[in-house]
């Protein structure tokens, strides 16, 4: 992109660099948008094909350089907005969805990749399954590697088991999942796996830091035709899959690190998709094994995904 001067439109300067240069050449008026100063370049474009006198002093060779960078500029412009709002659209069509969904369940698998000292990539697998109604009930287990977990929300309590270790915490956190997936990350540091793809309204949520937009066609995932879209922000790169047709539910949900060295990702691939009638009921309620002991859910260790052997400065 150009740098800024006194004399650009700044509708240019979200655009393609084409455009800028186009633009001060021809010494158009400022446009306000981009749709405008396209309007504004083509309406030029044919005067100048039409009146000698007004472009004297623009050579042949520059005008036909023009006219080429006019043809590439237009179409990189006009079919990267197209691209960027078809791919907002597809995923704002996917947060409605999910939004209107009183009851879900799914299974999942992640990928939590890890950069070592010594730049070798780990992937450390789990799978488990996640059952909700909104707004404020959700059973999720997860099963990996390291630990065997299981979570339990009624709307009032939050209940933690630790099967490997026998120990179950419990802790008030009354709201909605929302505010539960915001407790988790923030106050007590154990994320719900994919807990971006839980929210209310993921539109909302996700939009705000996206700075590139694109839509990249179409893609399979578990043998579900999808919508593959990928999206950037400043500290990290994201990609989701979306299935096709009357029930656009994520299918794959993969991100990529920026900040860290390595750029190491973490995947959510969902499967077994259920919505509506087709959950089967659940009372939400937990009933801790008679042996197992309670603790303060803050002294739960190795419950989520990476555990401590693998924490930042731990062992390789």
């Amino acid at each position: 992109m150009p740098l800024r001067r006194t004399n650009e439109c700044p509708a240019c300067l979200a655009w393609c660099d084409e455009q800028t240069v186009i633009h001060r050449a021809l010494k158009l008026p400022f446009a306000v948008s981009e749709a405008e100063c396209a309007d504004l370049i083509l309406m030029e474009y044919r005067q100048m094909t039409n009146s000698a006198g007004k472009y004297a002093h623009i050579s042949a060779t520059t005008t036909s350089a023009v006219a080429l960078a006019l043809m590439i500029g237009l179409g990189c412009s006009v079919g990267a907005r197209a691209d960027e709002a078809a791919a907002k659209s597809l995923f704002k069509a996917m947060s409605d969805y999910l939004a209107a969904q009183k009851a879900i369940s799914f299974t999942y698998d992640t990928n939590l990749e890890v950069v070592t000292k010594d730049n070798q990539r780990l992937d450390l697998a789990s799978s488990g399954n996640i059952t909700l109604n909104r707004p404020d009930k959700i059973r999720a287990t997860r099963h990996g590697g390291f630990a065997d977990v299981e979570a339990v929300f009624d709307g009032k309590t939050l209940s933690l088991f630790s099967k490997n270790a026998n120990l179950y915490g419990q802790v008030d956190v009354p709201g909605t999942i929302d505010h539960l997936v915001d407790e988790l990350r923030d106050k007590y540091h154990k994320p719900v796996p994919g807990a971006d793809l839980l929210l209310s309204n993921v539109y909302d949520q996700l939009m705000p830091t996206v700075i590139d937009t694109k839509d990249l066609g179409s893609g399979v995932i578990g043998g579900v035709e999808c919508d593959h879209l990928a999206f950037r922000t400043e500290e990290v790169d994201w990609q989701i899959w979306i299935a096709e047709g009357a029930r656009p539910y994520p299918c794959r949900y993969v991100i990529t690190s920026k900040l860290v060295a390595g750029g190491p990702q973490y995947s959510v691939q969902i499967g077994d998709w259920k919505a509506g009638s087709e959950v089967a009921s659940d009372e939400f309620s937990f009933k801790a094994p008679t042996d197992a002991k309670r603790v303060d859910l803050k002294d739960l260790t190795d419950t989520d995904e990476l555990p401590k052997v693998f924490a930042i400065g731990g062992a390789k």
